[in-house]
């Protein structure tokens, strides 16, 4: 398997785009979000032209309001996994959600525990009543090590580790183990001057809006799609949610947009960091307005010794 990761609107669904043209291959989408149907822009999720290329997977499974867990995505992704390889093309995984890229690419082995709603519904009442930091620390007692590898504001990821502790009475990290996949691996990461980037953000931001993502939220909001589902409070639609309430203006809406996407990007540098010798780093830089990937010819390169 190969995969692409890198922060986000580095380029990395036009590499793949362009490597299928040269290689026989299918992607696997690493993105939390665009698991999700209905939403397609605010996702930036692949045109319809783009999956007749090439195929996609992992991509329109479930409604915004179903659940959709690590545990299910590592399911599906390995099911794909095999379907490629049985055709003999090369699984291609793209996307910028850490969790899901490391745990394929470093064999995790997750509990399979279905969702509790009752539990998982007594707990995100008690975070809102009190605070994130209180059932952090309940799971920072039950399992230190789950907890110190966790952004305590991420409330979800809380949530489900003591999910799992109180449906096994086990702590979620004695559970999780590691185990060294069967195939061979290479990550090939994309990298971009900082204000590079960030004018790659703010220039897809607006190309949402052009395209119609303040619609696309009145509709999804029209189905009963409320705000406080998980799949609504990715960025974009929690801004856009905002704005269609009367909370902010549309502006104020497009500028959180933007800053919060900066800070996702700082934050995917956590999960695929610059000095990580997994990861074969390349530099991304700016042509008319789209990617343009410094020593391309280099990565056919890679990618043809690794194969082969």
């Amino acid at each position: 398997m190969i995969a692409i990761v890198g922060p986000t609107a580095v380029g990395k669904s036009e590499l793949a785009l362009h490597l299928a043209r040269h290689f026989p291959l299918e992607i696997i989408s690493a993105d939390s979000r665009q698991v999700y149907r209905y939403m397609d822009i605010g996702t930036n999720k692949p045109s319809l032209a783009e999956r007749e290329l090439v195929p996609h997977h992992i991509i329109d499974l479930v409604d915004p309001d179903e659940d959709f867990s690590l545990a299910t995505y590592h399911q599906l992704a390995f099911e794909a996994l095999k379907v490629i390889q049985q055709k003999g093309k090369l699984p291609l995984l793209v996307g910028g959600t850490g969790l899901y890229v490391w745990s394929l690419m470093e064999g995790w082995k997750i509990p399979q525990v279905p969702p509790d709603r009752e539990t998982r519904r007594r707990l995100e009442t008690r975070a809102k009543q009190e605070d994130a930091q209180s059932i952090y620390r309940e799971l920072q007692n039950i399992d230190p090590v789950a907890a110190a590898k966790m952004d305590p504001r991420n409330i979800r990821r809380v949530v489900r580790a003591l999910e799992i502790y109180y449906a096994t009475g086990q702590p979620p990290s004695r559970l999780q183990r590691k185990e060294e996949p069967s195939f061979p691996v290479l990550v090939i990461g994309l990298t971009q001057e900082r204000s590079q980037l960030y004018r790659r953000i703010d220039a897809r931001a607006d190309r949402m809006m052009r395209q119609g993502l303040v619609e696309e939220v009145r509709q999804l909001l029209e189905k009963g799609y409320g705000p406080l589902l998980p799949s609504m409070s990715g960025i974009g639609y929690k801004q856009i949610v905002q704005f269609v309430r009367g909370e902010m203006t549309l502006p104020e809406a497009v500028d959180k947009m933007k800053h919060e996407t900066h800070r996702l990007a700082r934050h995917q540098y956590a999960w695929f960091r610059l000095n990580d010798s997994r990861i074969r780093w390349f530099g991304a830089t700016e042509t008319k307005g789209k990617a343009s990937i410094v020593a391309m010819d280099g990565i056919k390169a890679l990618i043809d010794g690794f194969i082969s």
